[in-house]
């Protein structure tokens, strides 16, 4: 016999508490983690969506701010030097100078110092008229088709050469293959080799090349510069330059080192990254969001509000709302509601931003006077406890917020730094290990660079403890090669 369980239907209450993330809550915490540039655009997309925003003048931020010019009527001229110091920087940046030959690239590309192709030294030789004259406006696969367009070649080959020009990646290496060109336009293979080899005749030189043993030959190749040695090395012994094993090179080939390294000046002359110039090195502009300065032998912390919108709620929307009824009343109630929000919560964001940075300021003025070497150890909840918000909170303003200071633009994160211990018992911050450490580096005998051991030594003269691991680690963070690496036979 079997027996059936009876379900019965019941209806409880329970009451519990729970906390909740409510839309002007998230909105609020969304706002203090955005970068200056990012609440640009959210307050400018927020200015279009809602009809009751609109851009006003701050006038009390342009009161605080004529109260400072008159304290000190220098200001001005020091926030215009700094800011042209930090255009000066930042235009800098791209320019593309002649450097040594950094072996670390042949197997990681982008890290290659930047040098002058074979193909740019001949600009001014009658004798080889090149496309380097052309304007670089426009990206590489525009470059590479106007001069295409200027061959004469049937339409099945102008195809090809335009199949094969939209395969080369921004680096200018071809990125597909002879047989899938071929199979898919059911043409010969030989008819897209030869096509591929014409593409490779372009400029800039090394162009369409599969790998970079390919791109470094093409440019012997046009650059006329095959002697017998350089193409052998190129072709065989990349994994020896690239660990500038020159003296195993020297070996195999039963050639005399001065050689090898008369031959290695030569490749160290050729561009791994034939479409360097088109593109992936736009300057990017850092705005501050705070400025840090010294007015009257007080450091001063003011907000940047230069080119941030500033909205207020429109008076007639408020006055629509007092007399209008029904839906539209509770429409207009509804984004009133949401102005007034997102005005207070960045008013917010703008106060803990300051209040954040006045007390690193507090914290750190032997950095601000004196520089990076004397920036001291702190963590989140050091400048957490000191304003009474917790750390998460202090870790989302730090982010993606910058401050220009006397000695520099600094991202508000770059002030939390480990510790390291002194044999006085005081402790340096990290940062400043590594400033130190580079300085040191930047000073070696490059045909003797300082290995890790002898750092260490160094270090340890100036009263700072590390170990060698570690100086290896900040070495590597700081993207300096090992010393086996870093030594210059020429």
């Amino acid at each position: 016999m079997v027996k059936r369980m009876a379900l019965d239907l019941k209806q409880s209450l329970k009451l519990s508490q729970q906390l909740l993330m409510t839309p002007q809550l998230q909105q609020a915490i969304k706002l203090l983690q955005l970068s200056r540039l990012e609440l640009e655009e959210f307050v400018t997309q927020q200015l279009a969506e809602n009809p009751v925003l609109e851009e006003g003048v701050n006038e009390s931020s342009e009161e605080r701010i004529l109260t400072e010019r008159e304290r000190e009527r220098t200001e001005d001229q020091v926030v215009s030097e700094r800011m042209s110091e930090a255009a000066n920087i930042v235009e800098s940046i791209g320019e593309e100078k002649p450097g040594d030959l950094d072996w670390e690239s042949f197997n990681r590309i982008q890290d290659f110092n930047t040098a002058p192709s074979a193909s740019t030294k001949r600009e001014s030789d009658d004798e080889f008229p090149s496309h380097e004259n052309v304007s670089r406006s426009g990206t590489l696969q525009e470059y590479l088709l106007a001069q295409i367009g200027e061959m004469n070649f049937d339409e099945m080959e102008t195809r090809l050469a335009i199949l094969i020009i939209g395969n080369i990646d921004d680096r200018g290496y071809f990125q597909s293959s002879i047989d899938e060109i071929a199979s898919a336009e059911q043409v010969a293979a030989e008819l897209v080799e030869d096509m591929l080899d014409v593409v490779q005749h372009l400029e800039p030189s090394g162009i369409g090349a599969r790998d970079l043993r390919e791109c470094l030959m093409i440019q012997l190749r046009s650059g006329r510069l095959k002697n017998g040695v350089v193409e052998k090395i190129i072709e065989n012994h990349l994994v020896e330059l690239e660990t500038r094993n020159f003296q195993q090179i020297a070996k195999i080939m039963k050639l005399p080192l001065e050689t090898i390294i008369e031959n290695v000046q030569i490749i160290a002359e050729l561009e791994p990254i034939p479409g360097r110039q088109f593109g992936g090195l736009e300057a990017h502009f850092i705005v501050p969001d705070v400025y840090v300065f010294k007015v009257s032998g007080e450091w001063v912390v003011t907000l940047n509000d230069e080119g941030l919108p500033h909205i207020k709620v429109s008076k007639m929307y408020e006055k629509m709302a007092d007399k209008m009824a029904g839906n539209n009343k509770e429409y207009l109630q509804d984004k009133l509601k949401s102005a007034h929000w997102l005005i207070k919560s960045i008013q917010q964001r703008q106060k803990t931003i300051l209040r954040v940075t006045e007390k690193l300021v507090e914290r750190q003025k032997e950095f601000f006077e004196k520089g990076v070497e004397n920036l001291r150890p702190m963590v989140l909840r050091d400048i957490a406890d000191d304003i009474g918000m917790h750390e998460s909170t202090i870790s989302r303003v730090t982010s993606n917020k910058y401050v220009h200071t006397p000695q520099g633009i600094f991202e508000l994160k770059y002030f939390f730094n480990s510790s390291v211990s002194m044999s006085t018992g005081d402790s340096l911050a990290s940062a400043s290990v590594k400033k130190i450490i580079s300085d040191i580096i930047g000073k070696e005998d490059v045909k003797h660079p300082l290995a890790d051991q002898k750092i260490v030594e160094m270090l340890e003269e100036r009263g700072i403890q590390l170990a060698r691991r570690t100086v290896a680690k900040y070495r590597e963070q700081l993207g300096i090669l090992p010393s086996s690496k870093r030594k210059k036979y020429f």
